[in-house]
């Protein structure tokens, strides 16, 4: 299978995690890419008009991965305009994570995976797994157990 793992990543943290995930999926036999989603300048928080240097075409995959950050308590404005800009994700498989700091419920994650799904969905793709990665102690274990489940989902 074709999987494309499309990821929003300013610090670094949500492409290690699409680079691991990566290696396990190419390692059970997938042919995977990993695309960056760049934007043209910076993007603050509620920013509606987000400019793009770079926005992955995602039509050619059989599944598709998106990786964001967690922005302001909500999904990275930069992701969400990305998602919205394309046109379909008919008859696809898709999963999505996001990444953040701070440990406590309240603090966006919930909302923003919501976010993507309910683009995700209202495009034609089929959600077939979401996570959330908290920035702390245990990242690593959190890592790992994202790879694990998501890597029997395609």
């Amino acid at each position: 299978m074709k999987i494309g793992i499309v990821v929003y990543s300013e610090t670094g943290h949500t492409y290690s995690v699409a680079e691991k995930l990566q290696e396990k999926l190419q390692a059970n036999g997938h042919l995977v890419d990993i695309e960056r989603v760049t934007t043209g300048g910076d993007v603050n928080p509620g920013s509606k008009n987000v400019t793009f240097q770079n926005q992955p075409d995602v039509q050619s995959y059989d599944a598709l991965v998106f990786g964001s950050p967690v922005h302001a308590f909500n999904l990275a404005p930069a992701m969400a305009a990305y998602l919205e800009q394309i046109q379909s994700l008919q008859d696809k498989k898709i999963a999505c994570f996001v990444t953040k700091g701070l440990p406590f419920n309240w603090t966006g994650g919930n909302k923003a995976i919501s976010k993507m799904k309910k683009i995700c969905q209202s495009k034609g793709g089929t959600v077939v797994g979401t996570d959330i990665i908290i920035w702390r102690d245990n990242v690593d274990e959190k890592i790992e157990e994202l790879i694990r489940r998501f890597s029997v989902l395609f």
